[in-house]
């Protein structure tokens, strides 16, 4: 069973580890409601990780990005179009943001999102884009841009 709580040092690591596609499969960005799940390695293949894809059933710029190490443990996730989040220590964050592994509470930290790197969040394309890039997702999954992306 995968390990659900890391040491920050650990988390830290696997966010900045280079990953790559595991395949060459061709991917379509899901529809309305839909999701992917699609697997990533690292470099040396020792460390595998999961790409998810999220979109909400009715609102079209509702939806979530995240990579996910040791099966189970989210490192990293973009939610935009959706409510603000509260912090356990009360600081509400607009939406979009961004959550990021934090040692004793997994993902339940939200920041504000980067502007200097995620240029234009309305361009769901260009944020996936740019959220695989912050991940250090090198070589990325083929994803075949949707009607509604």
């Amino acid at each position: 069973m995968a390990e659900l709580n890391l040491v920050q040092a650990e988390a830290d690591i696997l966010i900045e580890l280079e990953k790559h596609r595991s395949d060459d499969k061709n991917w379509e960005y899901p529809i309305l409601g839909g999701g992917l799940t699609i697997p990533l390695i690292s470099v040396n293949q020792k460390e595998h990780f999961i790409l998810d894809i999220g979109r909400s059933h009715i609102d079209l710029k509702r939806g979530k990005y995240q990579t996910r190490g040791r099966k189970v443990v989210v490192l990293l996730r973009l939610d935009f179009g959706g409510p603000p989040h509260r912090n356990p220590d009360g600081e509400e964050i607009s939406s979009p943001h961004l959550h990021i592994y934090r040692e004793d509470y997994g993902d339940k930290w939200a920041f504000p999102i980067p502007n200097d790197t995620f240029l234009n969040i309305d361009d769901k394309w260009q944020t996936l884009q740019d959220f695989m890039q912050y991940c250090h997702i090198t070589q990325p999954p083929y994803i075949k841009r949707g009607l509604w992306t």
